[in-house]
């Protein structure tokens, strides 16, 4: 006989990736997530998954309806087919970080948007030579970052050379060695745009290895407004997002949802911020 529970439960579920315990990112999820549930007396069961093995991101007790009233995915690297998956088995479920065009329950950040307002930022400050440092293009807000610096060259007539576009992956080292690739080349950028702070960081450390002056002779802007920026010598330029109000949106929604009283599907698009800092300045040639 199954006992009857006496608050919802829900399941947050992020995927795995290098240094996730220090991860900005999932700790302000975290942090929007469970204090929401906290608000409106929710469990919250935290499932941390394999990246690229989906097959384990749902097992049988987070599919099991008696136990489990919704799932908020913290991401979903562009596999809709396990959003799909919980739907099919009646579990509510709301994505975070990702804007679906399918009639399924979401929350994002106009990664798109941002990145087109970066790039314009820079171009009124005179550089026309912007290279970037991508991010994991297996996320929504990887690809939508690069979509969105391509487009803004595009729409002010700029062409981008193939070598101005650089992977980092949002991690460290492969930020690094992007930086060094971009840094030597004979037509160096006059600016980067590093899809996250994390890789903007390597880059700031990367110039001053090689004895180019930020901001004078090269302007960088970051994505994220990390509190690891504290720890820069110069106030980096960033987008700020808000990922702990995206997190406290999905609960409230997904609340909603199973109480019956959402018209579906949720859709909500969040606006990111642009914060000009010390380390993008006017170009002069």
């Amino acid at each position: 006989m199954k006992i009857k529970k006496r608050k919802k439960t829900f399941v947050l579920l992020i995927p795995s990736f290098e240094d996730i315990f220090h991860s900005f990112y999932a700790g302000e999820i975290i942090k929007g997530v469970s204090a929401t549930a906290s608000r409106l007396k929710i469990d919250v069961l935290i499932h941390i998954t394999d990246r690229f093995d989906h097959r384990g991101w749902l097992d049988s007790s987070l599919l099991d309806p008696d136990y489990i009233d919704g799932i908020i995915f913290g991401d979903i690297d562009n596999d809709i087919g396990i959003v799909k998956k919980a739907i099919s088995r009646g579990i509510p479920v709301i994505v975070l970080n990702n804007y679906l065009q399918e009639p399924i329950n979401c929350v994002a950040i106009d990664n798109y948007q941002a990145a087109v307002k970066v790039v314009k930022y820079l171009h009124g400050l005179g550089h026309t030579k912007i290279a970037t440092i991508a991010g994991d293009s297996i996320t929504q807000a990887g690809q939508f970052r690069l979509d969105g610096y391509q487009q803004a060259l595009a729409e002010l007539g700029i062409e981008v050379p193939k070598h101005y576009v650089t992977q980092g992956d949002f991690l460290r080292t492969p930020a690094r060695e992007a930086a060094k690739k971009l840094l030597k080349l004979k037509d160096r950028p006059t600016a980067i745009f590093a899809a996250s702070d994390v890789m903007a960081l390597e880059v700031l450390d990367v110039a001053q290895e090689f004895g180019i002056k930020v901001p004078e002779e090269l302007s960088v802007i970051g994505f994220d407004d990390n509190p690891l920026n504290v720890n820069s010598a110069i106030a980096l330029s960033t987008v700020a997002q808000p990922l702990a109000e995206m997190g406290r949106l999905g609960t409230e929604h997904l609340k909603q949802i199973t109480l019956g009283q959402a018209k579906l599907p949720v859709k909500e698009m969040l606006s990111a911020r642009l914060i000009p800092r010390r380390t993008t300045v006017e170009f002069k040639a």
